[in-house]
């Protein structure tokens, strides 16, 4: 199985989040795209997520009716900060003998080298970097002295091109803050969802669970 591995906040889950998780299933014919949204990311560890409940229930009326998108709360229920290369250790047990794919976008691939154990990651996974169409071509080098010449051309070979979509989910709760639309930004049933528990009304943005 050729799995995708999508990580995030999903604080909340937007349409450029979705759309990027199709361009990779679509472009590089995976089996399955996994949504992990984590329960502490490690570059936000000031600034609290919204409640693991509720942006998993926001995932789930994202992708519900998607037959090769799921969602995997193995971060939330590990607990504490995430790490990608804890993630992907786990979901290799998890389903052995999966061919695994970690999507990022261009500018993740920039951090990389500082993540925990980047080396590691590029073993356990291809990262399938996506560029948006009109941008300067993806730096690969990067990643040279994490991987070997054969690793490095075979991550090459899996780079993605997306459509432009500016939307970010920090935009979006200071959108709601303001009491401004966000309306044909997220999928309406978020939107809702938003709407009814009084997500992102204030800097606050716990949420209910």
């Amino acid at each position: 199985m050729r799995l995708g591995i999508f990580g995030g906040s999903f604080d909340p889950v937007h349409y450029g989040h979705l759309i990027l998780a199709e361009t990779c299933r679509e472009q590089c014919r995976l089996d399955q795209v996994w949504f992990v949204p984590a329960a502490v990311p490690p570059h936000k560890q000031r600034e609290p997520p919204t409640a693991a409940k509720s942006r998993v229930e926001m995932l789930e009326l994202a992708v519900g009716g998607h037959s090769a998108f799921a969602i995997s709360g193995q971060e939330i229920e590990r607990g504490g900060v995430s790490y990608t290369v804890d993630t992907l250790t786990a979901i290799q047990q998890q389903v052995p003998g999966a061919e695994l794919f970690l999507l990022m976008g261009a500018d993740s691939l920039c951090d990389l080298p500082s993540w925990r154990n980047p080396r590691r990651i590029c073993e356990l996974a291809i990262p399938l970097v996506v560029r948006r169409h009109g941008t300067p071509e993806v730096d690969f080098e990067l990643l040279a002295e994490l991987v070997d010449a054969a690793r490095l051309a075979e991550i090459r070979r899996h780079q993605v091109e997306a459509p432009v979509i500016e939307l970010s989910s920090t935009d979006l709760r200071q959108r709601v803050q303001d009491g401004r639309s966000i309306r044909f930004r997220i999928p309406r049933a978020v939107e809702k969802y938003i709407e009814s528990n009084g997500l992102y009304r204030q800097s606050g943005r716990t949420g209910p669970g």
